[in-house]
């Protein structure tokens, strides 16, 4: 016998990005440049008493670890299975079910799923024509969680900071601002989760720390939120190896990063020269990555996989219409990538 799950539930489809390996993958925007050297020696001086039992429950080295890194208190410091459990892990503290949350639109894909896992009201917003974010729009809903990823993903467009602080300023509830690409980016918005009682920031050793198959998330805000998305989140959510890892990649590996994410930024800088060249216009990023309308993109990134190599396709963004995304690695990976679109275009 078949039980059936949540009416409202059913109809919510399982996360499934192309099952097509290919030998350029540049679909997920993750550090292409290696592990932290310091994260590495972890890894292979781990024994098999440190697997054998569970790690902390809350992860204490790691907030520690944290908390020096983004200047604040380890009681401000919330953990977690990457940023998305911690954002997953947000809303479940500060929500019931039937709640609004809205952000804008486009953004990552992953809000739409987890308000639909939690049973809240998903808003939409319009990014405005320049790309920045719609404040009057989005405080227009009356949610009580106002998401906002900046640099956006998938657009690598940015909040600008005043819309940013007029939003915090008149929010009903939570602002909670995700910067999982923020270490490439101009600026950072940690300071607004260290002065103001309604903004919880997340990030990621996923993107610019190259640890994204640790999985490994922070959250930064007062002690008082911080306190709530620990008791949503649960203990040992964090394995002891990736603790481990994480915390020396941010104690003793950030000059390594800040050389990756400079690399990174060049090979960007480049990218969209040669993108140019072939006619096509990148949105502004801020990011690791560079967002491309094109009309008919699915079609051209399922060409670009038989070329054996994967980028990110997506049809219809709000605003935007279809588009790929292409993330930024070693210069050998951009030309295989180029070389594939060129072929693909032409």
């Amino acid at each position: 016998m078949s039980l059936p799950s949540r009416a409202s539930y059913r109809d919510i489809p399982l996360y499934s990005p192309s099952p097509v390996k290919c030998g350029v993958d540049l679909s997920d925007n993750t550090n292409l440049f290696g592990m932290p050297p310091a994260a590495e020696r972890v890894l292979r001086e781990t024994v098999a008493s440190q697997v054998t039992r569970y790690p902390v429950g809350y992860a204490q080295e790691l907030r520690r670890a944290v908390a020096s890194y983004a200047d604040v208190e380890p009681s401000q410091v919330t953990t977690g299975c990457g940023s998305d459990d911690v954002i997953d892990s947000t809303l479940r503290a500060f929500l019931e079910p039937g709640d609004c949350i809205a952000f804008p639109d486009p953004t990552f894909v992953m809000m739409s799923y987890f308000a639909k896992t939690n049973g809240l009201k998903a808003v939409p917003v319009p990014l405005k024509a320049d790309l920045d974010i719609d404040v009057d729009g989005l405080l227009a809903t009356g949610a009580k969680l106002l998401y906002v990823c900046t640099p956006n993903n998938p657009t690598g467009t940015v909040a600008s900071r005043a819309a940013l602080e007029r939003l915090v300023d008149n929010a009903p509830g939570l602002v909670l601002i995700d910067e999982a690409y923020a270490e490439f980016s101009r600026e950072s918005h940690l300071d607004l989760a260290r002065t103001r009682p309604n903004v919880l920031v997340t990030r990621t050793l996923s993107k610019a720390f190259g640890l994204a198959g640790m999985r490994v998330g922070w959250a930064v805000g007062a002690s008082s939120l911080v306190a709530e998305v620990e008791k949503a989140r649960g203990p040992y959510k964090v394995t002891g190896l990736s603790e481990r890892m994480a915390a020396a990649a941010l104690t003793e590996d950030v000059p390594w990063m800040k050389a990756r994410v400079a690399e990174a930024l060049e090979v960007r800088a480049r990218l969209v020269v040669e993108l140019e060249k072939l006619g096509l216009k990148t949105l502004p990023s801020e990011g690791n990555f560079v967002m491309v309308p094109l009309p008919g993109a699915p079609a051209v990134a399922a060409r670009m996989r038989e070329r054996d190599v994967n980028i990110r396709a997506f049809q219809g963004l709000t605003g935007i219409g279809d588009a790929f995304r292409l993330g930024c690695g070693p210069w050998p990976m951009m030309e295989a990538a180029l070389s594939a679109l060129r072929e693909t275009l032409r």
